[in-house]
């Protein structure tokens, strides 16, 4: 059996790696071992598993059914080795985490040093980006992610809400006036994120069901920062996370507007590959940040009308 298990993981890798020699290097082999390794699996199956140019390789119908099998397989493994291995191991090496850039900054890192004390054999390596990371190609352990899971690979656990507001500041306000309606938004200058799902068409919930108008403005960004920083200099109106800006619009230094047609709350999930061993360090701050934000009224459902 646990030949079939290396062959299967070798074959596996070559898949999503689309190349022998890549996964020679990851493996500390060489180039022959590997394709050694894939013909002992066709022979076994009696079955060609690619198709071979100088060019690619491309996955026969039959390894494309493996491939699923094969996937599935390995996880039953390292799910059973791991929950064996929970019961062992303490959490400890460096812990690899995505989150979106201003969540990284207001809402990881300041709680990044109870973790660190609690847990002192793990380090962090935070990588804060708004794009989606490949987790497997990046190497990334877990990541935070704001919105429905679209990735049938990834396993997600949910670990919050994500409120939304409508957003300017008193100076915007002051030159513009305030909008009495989502529909009076075409006549305003508004902050459009580029990396927002629905683009520049804004969607509300109001008493009559839900609106959607099409935005526009003069300042468009694909970075949560630059939104942050748009709204408070005044150059437009926003749709944000409410945990943007909790101290400003408590502060007055943002006003919330159309407060009767708030847009939909998202949720927070934590996401990680399906098919890697789900080490003590990676169950420990998944735990750690559902507890941090249950407790939170800003990132939890608490904050969330029903």
């Amino acid at each position: 059996m646990s030949d079939v298990i290396t062959l299967f993981r070798t074959f596996v890798r070559v898949v999503e790696a689309g190349s022998f020699t890549a996964v020679a290097a990851e493996f500390n082999t060489s180039q022959p071992t590997v394709s050694r390794q894939i013909a002992a699996l066709e022979d076994q199956l009696g079955a060609l598993l690619f198709q071979r140019t100088t060019r690619a390789l491309t996955l026969t119908d039959d390894g494309r059914v493996l491939y699923e099998q094969a996937r599935q397989a390995l996880d039953s493994v390292q799910q059973a080795l791991g929950s064996v291995g929970r019961l062992r191991g303490a959490p400890s090496g460096t812990l690899r985490l995505a989150c979106p850039v201003v969540f990284g900054r207001l809402h990881i890192v300041p709680r990044l040093p109870v973790f660190l004390e609690r847990y002192g054999d793990v380090a962090i390596d935070l990588i804060m980006n708004d794009g989606f990371t490949d987790l497997v190609e990046e190497g990334v352990d877990l990541a935070i992610r704001i919105g429905e899971i679209t990735d049938l690979g990834l396993i997600a656990r949910r670990i919050g809400m994500t409120r939304r507001v409508t957003v300017a500041a008193p100076s915007y306000l002051a030159a513009h006036g305030a909008p009495a309606h989502p529909g009076d938004l075409a006549d305003h200058d508004c902050i459009v994120y580029s990396r927002l799902a629905t683009g520049a068409r804004w969607e509300f919930s109001g008493a009559a069901g839900p609106v959607g108008v099409h935005v526009s403005g003069r300042f468009r960004v694909n970075n949560s920062e630059g939104v942050r920083e748009g709204v408070l200099r005044g150059i437009g109106i926003g749709v944000v996370p409410i945990w943007h800006f909790s101290d400003e619009i408590a502060s007055g230094r943002l006003v919330v507007i159309l407060s009767e047609f708030e847009p939909s709350p998202l949720p927070t999930h934590v996401v990680y590959p399906s098919r890697r061993f789900l080490a003590p360090k990676v169950r420990a701050m998944i735990d750690f940040l559902a507890h941090e934000f249950e407790i939170d009224p800003v990132l939890s459902a608490y904050g969330v009308a029903g």
